[in-house]
């Protein structure tokens, strides 16, 4: 990346020595005789080396090629040393692939702490005006707004789904299947939910989500049941095993349901999609898009003992947010031994860190990061913006878009990896950090300790209701979310998504200049505050746009009020 030049326009070459000028004339003037001949001379033999080489013609775009990757840090040089008569070459690593965000925090540290001892009691951080000038509200919730019919038709079967993932993994399937449902007017069992390797949560729905509420919102639209009739069993000899599971490809349309999907629904009675994980094209007709809205946005809500803890905790963290107006920044933080293991990035662990993440991916992944031809680059991966941010780097970013250090932020994580190491400069830039460790007793988590799907849905509770979420490595829980509050903000996420590329090679100049880093993260927040309010392009998921398949404008909405009326 090139900074800004600091000179205010061209500047012009010094005048060069006059031994080197061209001659003059006896009379003092310019010889422009000499300058000429002089000129003729140099093209004359450029010319003559090239009709007498031909040959250089079809290097010349190699050598430019060549000369722009050079200028562009693509290729880098090497640094050659001489240690006791032995000559050694090291590599130069290009821009932005060396973790050197320690070295910039230590460079950087300083000018924080002066910033923030001339603060004025919080009345400078930017959560305090945080994208209040923008939000013009113009979009409504309106996920129910198609007239259900009085009376559901009579059933085409029944369908059962198996959901596998994490959370929001399962979130997005028993959505999907809702639609499904509706498209093949046929009875949904309750999502039936698979043991991920990775997640290792052995919860139910009810456990996680309010069945009773599931059922009985969905009422009107999509037929759905607790468990397969007496009957229907006995037809599988008491085992849903052995009813047909049916393999369908990702992202399937509407049509293939309909044309292959349904005529086995018809002649067996009951049929099985296990994994049903993205099974259904984003692209469907609007009203079972509108079913995949309500089932989102409308029929799924946590179970009791999730909510309960989770207001009492987003009520805390209203109260430990009292200097910034009860308002509080929330950050998704992707830091956890698997997936450091999985983004195959290093840090500043050395050996003991590669060690500690080859014995990770292959608990995990079972010989995927092994296999033949396969050839992982940590470098190459952190200039692609890969690499999950520590959080020394989220507070860097933080401090340099203005979130001060009165900042009462929310992190919302796993177990992080070497947490005591990598989490206390976080703490540092942020003393009134909360995790739900410290929002919640050791006795009301207990319930929920060994059950990652169930902890992650109190995280996802506490940053819904934040002012600002941080996204810092993608997946479906930062997608769902920005989502959610799209639908509960007026359309706008209020999210900070950062570029990581960009960030990458920020973080690996130690001699930034603290102004100059605040000025790259303004404009990176900026853009942030560009993307908050999207539509959903063809393709796009409405779980994260969800306008318009599931949000009205006031307009739209004042005209259909109107017409019901």
């Amino acid at each position: 990346m090139h900074g800004y030049s600091r000179l205010g326009g061209a500047a012009r070459s010094p005048p060069s020595s006059p031994r080197f000028r061209h001659g003059r004339s006896k009379n003092g003037n310019w010889d422009l005789s000499a300058e000429s001949n002089s000129m003729e001379k140099l093209v004359f033999i450029l010319m003559s080396a090239v009709f007498r080489r031909r040959g250089l013609l079809l290097f010349a775009p190699l050598l430019y090629i060549s000369g722009m990757l050079l200028y562009m840090g693509s290729f880098s040089f090497d640094v050659v040393s001489i240690k006791n008569g032995v000559v050694l070459v090291h590599k130069r690593a290009p821009p932005g692939s060396v973790y050197r965000s320690p070295q910039v925090f230590e460079k950087l540290w300083p000018f924080m702490e002066a910033e923030a001892g001339n603060a004025n009691n919080g009345t400078c951080n930017v959560l305090m005006k945080a994208w209040s000038s923008i939000e013009l509200r113009e979009w409504r919730p309106c996920a129910n707004r198609s007239v259900p019919e009085a009376e559901l038709p009579k059933s085409n079967g029944f369908l059962i789904i198996e959901a596998n993932g994490g959370l929001n993994q399962q979130r997005l399937s028993i959505c999907d299947a809702v639609a499904v449902a509706g498209l093949l007017n046929a009875t949904l069992l309750i999502p039936i939910f698979h043991l991920n390797s990775v997640w290792r949560d052995s919860s139910y729905f009810g456990d996680i989500f309010d069945e009773n509420f599931f059922i009985q919102s969905l009422g009107n639209h999509v037929h759905v049941v607790k468990e397969l009739p007496v009957d229907v069993l006995e037809r599988f000899d008491n085992n849903i095993s052995n009813i047909v599971n049916l393999r369908v490809k990702g992202w399937s349309s509407s049509a293939h349901y309909l044309q292959k999907v349904l005529p086995r629904l018809l002649e067996m009675g009951a049929v099985r999609i296990a994994p049903f994980s993205n099974r259904l094209a984003q692209a469907v007709p609007s009203k079972i898009q509108r079913l995949r809205c309500f089932a989102n946005f409308g029929a799924l809500r946590f179970s009791e003992p999730i909510q309960a803890l989770a207001e009492s905790m987003v009520d805390r963290m209203i109260k430990h947010s009292s200097q910034s107006g009860g308002k509080y920044v929330s950050v998704h933080l992707r830091f956890e031994e698997d997936m450091v293991a999985f983004s195959c990035c290093e840090y500043d662990g050395g050996e003991e860190e590669k060690h500690e993440m080859d014995i990770a991916r292959e608990r995990s992944w079972r010989g995927k990061f092994k296999r033949k031809h396969r050839i992982i680059k940590p470098g190459v991966n952190r200039v692609d913006g890969r690499c999950p941010l520590t959080p020394l780097e989220v507070g860097l970013m933080l401090r340099g878009m203005g979130f001060d250090n009165t900042t009462s932020v929310y992190v919302a994580a796993g177990k992080i990896y070497k947490e005591q190491k990598y989490m206390a400069p976080l703490k540092q830039m942020f003393p009134r950090l909360q995790t739900k460790n410290t929002l919640a007793t050791p006795e009301e988590l207990a319930q929920f300790m060994g059950h990652s799907t169930r902890l992650a849905a109190l995280d996802y509770t506490v940053c819904l209701h934040s002012e600002v979420f941080v996204t810092t490595q993608g997946g479906n829980f930062p997608h769902f979310l920005m989502g959610h509050r799209r639908y509960m903000y007026g359309g706008h996420a209020k999210t900070i998504k950062p570029d990581k590329r960009k960030l990458a090679l920020l973080f690996d100049n130690p001699n930034i200049r603290w102004e100059e880093f605040k000025q790259q993260m303004k404009d990176m927040l900026r853009h942030s505050d560009q993307k908050g309010t999207e539509l959903k392009k063809v393709g796009g998921s409405v779980y994260t746009f969800p306008m318009p398949d599931c949000m009205c404008k006031q307009a739209e909405l004042k005209r259909e009020n109107a017409n019901t009326t």
